[in-house]
């Protein structure tokens, strides 16, 4: 809405003169009128630049490794589920450090604490706080971090964006960021699992040069105590005890090797994912991709799906004893046109060797200056094995934030019985706490 202000005579303004043409007479007047629109203050929203996650199950994680603690909050967490810290510890568990001799010697029990968000065992709907302390850093084991980059580390880049950096353990870039990650989906992994039966389950299929051999695995029958029987995390016995060699050789050596992790989603609704830019492969893409050390992405056939004709990578239709419309291969990996398709998701992720390494390397310092560098400290050989919780907490996420998306849009009406399957088909007596 506009003001205005009337001024007094403007420059001893008089009558207009009756000489002059009528159209100078109409530009002549005896006193000045500003029109003034109201300043309007645009609201600035800043959001946690590159630390939340999700749309309607959001996550935000924060913390250094060598910080008092690291964590997350969760808001949009559906209320009256049942949930402790119990729920939360297993995976936490399965992610420490110290926990064989293919890990990180560093000793942390990574053990949680809920501090809101739950009342009385149950979710309330409102933020849900997790934090786990850090009780095993060592400051003095990155004095030279201060001063030179470590070779494909994020040190250098870090300085490059911020001018500065948290020096000790790598920050926010140190894998111990996502026990947040673990922690928020631990939860989405009990929401999927009690609503729709969805399970997630990821395992290490490849480190350095040994690799599973396709079909190796049943993804209809694996389970996770057969992934976590070894402490490489690999549910084939002859193939674990190989990557736990390769571990063992370049890990007494001061070197480290690279993985691949696989996982899997059994029961995953139908209709997860939207058309275009929101597809859901490119939802798991860049949340996998998020994890520290990740540098490659495959769904279902992946790049070797490049060297088959179409009539060869076509997964064919049919329908089953139940009526069920399937598909007899799954080349797919269980998404067609970004959005579910009921079967078995499956993917794979790659991991770079730990840039850490205890060996010397040449690098250069902050002041520009050609040196060689021995890292100190305690890093992981591979990390692939710790990688597999991280991993599936990230396909959980973005599972249930597309399920929750999915149900506000698809299924508020009465659906198209004909075409469309409840969303919780795989496990329909799923009651919620009451209380």
């Amino acid at each position: 809405m506009a003001s205005s202000i009337i001024c007094k005579p403007f420059l001893r303004a008089t009558k207009p003169n009756s000489s002059l043409s009528p159209d100078l007479q109409r530009l002549h007047f005896p006193s000045l009128r500003i029109s003034i629109k109201p300043i309007t203050h645009k609201k600035l929203q800043i959001q946690a630049a590159g630390s939340t996650f999700g749309n309607y199950f959001r996550v935000t994680t924060f913390g250094e490794s060598n910080g008092g603690g690291v964590g997350c909050i969760v808001d949009g967490c559906p209320p009256r589920i049942p949930l402790s810290e119990a729920d939360l510890q297993g995976d936490l568990d399965r992610r420490r450090p110290g926990q064989s001799r293919v890990t990180t010697p560093r000793k942390e029990t990574d053990t949680c604490r809920i501090y809101s968000g739950v009342s009385e065992g149950v979710t309330t709907g409102t933020p849900i706080h997790v934090l786990v302390p850090n009780t095993d850093h060592r400051e003095q084991d990155y004095k030279e971090m201060s001063i030179a980059y470590r070779p494909s580390h994020a040190d250098a880049t870090y300085d490059m964006k911020y001018g500065v950096r948290a020096v000790q353990g790598g920050g926010r870039s140190s894998a111990r960021e996502t026990i947040g990650r673990v922690a928020s989906g631990a939860i989405a992994k009990k929401i999927l699992k009690q609503f729709s039966g969805t399970e997630v389950l990821a395992y290490v299929s490849q480190v350095q040069q040994v690799l599973l051999p396709d079909g190796s695995v049943d993804h209809d029958t694996v389970t996770l105590d057969q992934i976590e029987s070894n402490i490489v995390r690999c549910p084939n016995p002859e193939y674990a005890e190989k990557m736990i060699a390769a571990i063992d050789a370049v890990r007494i050596r001061g070197d480290s090797v690279g993985g691949v992790v696989t996982c899997i989603v059994r029961n995953a609704p139908r209709g997860l994912g939207s058309p275009v830019f929101d597809k859901l492969e490119a939802e798991l893409a860049k949340a996998v991709m998020s994890v520290p050390a990740s540098k490659g992405f495959e769904l279902g056939s992946g790049f070797s799906g490049a060297f088959l004709t179409g009539s060869e990578h076509n997964d064919e239709f049919y329908t089953d004893e139940h009526g069920r419309i399937r598909t007899r291969t799954n080349r797919s990996g269980g998404i067609q046109g970004g959005i579910s398709n009921g079967e078995i998701i499956n993917m794979r992720v790659a991991f770079k060797p730990t840039p850490a390494i205890s060996r010397k390397q040449h690098t250069v310092t902050r002041e520009k200056k050609e040196i060689e560098l021995l890292v100190h400290g305690r890093h992981d050989p591979c990390v692939a094995p710790r990688a597999v919780p991280v991993v599936e907490a990230m396909v959980a996420l973005v599972l249930v934030d597309q399920l929750m998306a999915q149900y506000a849009q698809c299924n508020l009406f009465p659906i198209n019985a004909e075409l469309q399957e409840p969303l919780s088909l795989g496990f329909p007596n799923f009651e919620p706490a009451m209380i």
